[in-house]
């Protein structure tokens, strides 16, 4: 299941209810991405550093479209009985929930790593455009390296 929405959702409620719809799953594993106080964890701490807010827009049949071919992909992959991908738009502040992926399987292998095959191409492949606003002003985040190599390992 897909849903793209403005409002917050509640781990505990989507956990209980994506379990009690998949009885039989041996494993559920749960990944929550937040919004990160720094705009870049590496760097010092600083004014132009900390993220006051970010945006995240989208086209919504796009971005429907998309993530729902990525979790084909997953279901294709790996022998998961269900997955549940919630993503956020519209301006978040620091601490936000962002995103949820939950997947179940008969087995922990296949629900974490269909679980990190997830997380790795949404944040890749999925339609979303973020701006982040700091002390230094107002920028559109790009694609990074890093991101890019560990979505290559499922190629």
């Amino acid at each position: 299941m897909i849903r793209v929405q403005r409002e917050d959702f509640d781990l505990g409620q989507e956990y209980a209810a994506f379990a009690d719809q998949d009885a039989g799953a041996g494993a559920i594993v749960a990944f929550v991405g937040r919004v990160r106080h720094m705009a870049d964890p590496d760097q010092p701490k600083s004014d132009d550093n900390l993220i006051r807010s970010i945006t995240l827009e989208h086209y919504p049949a796009m971005t429907q479209k998309e993530l729902e071919r990525i979790d084909r992909e997953a279901q294709s992959r790996w022998p998961i009985t269900s997955s549940l991908i919630i993503h956020r738009h519209g301006k978040l502040f620091p601490g936000d929930q962002i995103v949820l992926v939950l997947t179940a399987s008969p087995h922990r292998d296949a629900a974490f790593e269909a679980a990190q095959f997830l997380m790795d191409w949404l944040k890749t492949k999925a339609p979303f455009w973020k701006e982040e606003e700091t002390g230094a002003g107002t920028r559109w985040v790009a694609a990074k390296e890093k991101d890019d190599d560990a979505a290559k390992r499922w190629k």
